[in-house]
């Protein structure tokens, strides 16, 4: 099939992972009556994760638990180092769409004010934040040897990325029988190919897909990372988009949506996962679950770290992993020293 400016197979294997979201998202009201205020604390942790990952996937440093940390006590006018700027940016911009998603649209002037929220806080990018870019960003690989060697040649600046950005935009917002999940999956494709910004674009590539799912009325995505699904296998994310990409122009597509896809059909397991987890949850000690919180977030912690970072004593720490275990709550793994915990599923 035609999908933009590229080819797509509209296989039965994509078939059945649109049709398995799509039955997701029409049982979602009743599951968002059914949950209420439940669904508060799992978009908090959401919104973690996701600044945590996309951040992360661009080289921050920052941990899930440093960047809650982080976020709870933010100032700023203390973000001393480039980590930060880049954390307390994501944020921004992140709220603002899931705040106000009905009424940004995917349109030049926008995506433009998002790029210009997302990179407010860092000086080194004052001269290019808002703006389209200025010079080539070709995406480098750096050899062993210290010599770089060109991976992906992106569009070149000024009048071409002007007219591509124009071009996807307004194929975007042009009523098609293309399904609402294949059109996110191709815009967020095409602009990760154009690269349209200075820098900037992994993460604004990732604001524009809950953007775009949350206007296409996939509200659920608010509540799960889809970035945390990214970070975990970016690998996998690099190798489809390399391939798709060196075969442009007018490209085949079909693995890059595929990816999309399996990626989206992922987290939406993973939160009704966390709808049960949140269940038992009802029926746990607040220390409990500040501990099955910490573990959800940090998969193989140990419980040396887990009192550290809680700020409980140790020997309080062990007593409640053992009753969590028992009761089939997390699961615990390794012996001596290299014991850990992660959540039971």
């Amino acid at each position: 099939m035609k999908l933009y400016n590229f080819k797509g197979k509209l296989d039965w294997n994509l078939v059945n992972l649109i049709s398995e979201i799509d039955r997701f998202d029409a049982s979602w009201a009743i599951i968002r009556r059914r949950e209420g205020a439940s669904l508060t604390q799992l978009r908090t942790m959401a919104t973690i994760q996701s600044v945590g990952a996309s951040t992360r996937i661009e080289g921050s440093k920052m941990s899930d638990s440093e960047v809650k940390r982080f976020l709870s006590a933010l100032d700023i006018n203390k973000l001393e180092n480039r980590d930060k700027q880049e954390v307390a940016g994501y944020y921004a911009a992140l709220e603002i769409i899931i705040e106000n998603s009905d009424s940004i649209q995917i349109e030049r002037k926008d995506i433009l004010g998002l790029h210009k929220i997302l990179m407010q806080y860092s000086r080194k990018d004052e001269w290019h934040r808002g703006n389209y870019k200025q010079h080539s960003n070709a995406v480098e690989a750096k050899l062993p040897d210290g010599s770089r060697q060109i991976i992906f040649e992106t569009t070149p600046p000024g009048h071409p990325t002007e007219d591509k950005m124009n071009e996807i935009i307004k194929w975007y917002n042009t009523p098609t029988e293309v399904h609402p999940l294949v059109k996110t999956a191709v815009l967020v494709y095409e602009f990760l190919t154009i690269h349209p910004f200075q820098d900037g674009n992994g993460r604004m590539s990732r604001l524009l897909t809950t953007l775009s799912l949350l206007q296409q009325g996939y509200d659920w995505v608010q509540y799960v990372s889809f970035e945390h699904q990214i970070e975990s296998t970016k690998k996998d994310y690099y190798q489809v988009l390399r391939h798709c990409q060196a075969q442009r122009p007018n490209e085949d597509i079909t693995q890059w949506i595929q990816y999309f896809m399996n990626s989206l059909l992922t987290i939406k397991r993973k939160i009704q996962s966390k709808i049960e987890r949140t269940n038992i949850q009802s029926k746990m000690s607040p220390r409990e679950k500040t501990v099955y919180e910490f573990i959800s977030s940090n998969a193989g912690a140990q419980s040396g770290q887990i009192a550290e970072e809680l700020e409980i004593p140790s020997p309080t720490i062990k007593r409640i992993l053992s009753t969590m275990v028992d009761r089939s709550i997390i699961e615990k793994h390794g012996q001596g020293r290299a014991t850990n915990y992660t959540i039971k599923l």
